[in-house]
């Protein structure tokens, strides 16, 4: 049985993976409203991959209860989302929602950022194993060899004083189930 998950994967079906999406015209393995519960038993997922997804969910801790719900303990988790400054968060009309480095840190209770994660009440749900900052796509990615390092560097000051100046296009998390 396949235990990894590919969400919101419009065109891009993944082998050995459960490739779902909310669109019937992708013809999907299964179709899935991020906004609902899954149709999946607890502990059943090994792996996740979401690319370019959660930044269309509205009620985003309840997908990631769902989330936390149907995985396995140490379940590994890849996330793909732009970053919150980029012209690519900011062109598409159909995004709800912007990402930092930080961001999953809400779902961590030793994290300073878990102060105000009450929807999650104290718990520690998922673990930030990585984050990593790409700064161009497209034409402009030969550049990345040049500013990735930096914008790496340190997210925190990157985010306070290089940001506005030097835009990341997208985020990459690695997070981990914790139960």
């Amino acid at each position: 049985m396949l235990t990894k998950l590919n969400l919101g994967c419009g065109i891009d079906k993944k082998k050995d993976y459960i490739n779902c999406d909310i669109s019937k015209e992708v013809n999907p393995d299964k179709i899935l409203n991020l906004e609902k519960k899954f149709p999946f038993k607890d502990n059943s997922f090994d792996e996740i991959i979401a690319n370019h997804v959660f930044e269309h969910v509205k009620n985003f801790v309840p997908m990631m209860k769902e989330i936390h719900r149907i995985c396995k303990k140490g379940a590994k988790i890849f996330i793909r989302v732009p970053f919150y400054n980029s012209c690519e968060q900011a062109t598409d009309p159909t995004h709800v929602r912007a990402f930092s480095p930080f961001s999953f840190k809400y779902f961590d209770r030793n994290s300073n950022l878990s102060q105000y994660s009450h929807e999650v009440a104290g718990k520690t749900l998922f673990s930030v194993n990585s984050v990593k900052l790409t700064y161009g796509l497209g034409r402009i990615k030969f550049l990345n060899f040049l500013l990735n390092p930096l914008i790496n560097f340190n997210h925190s000051f990157y985010c306070k004083f290089l940001s506005g100046i030097l835009p990341a296009s997208e985020i990459f998390f690695e997070i981990e189930v914790i139960k």
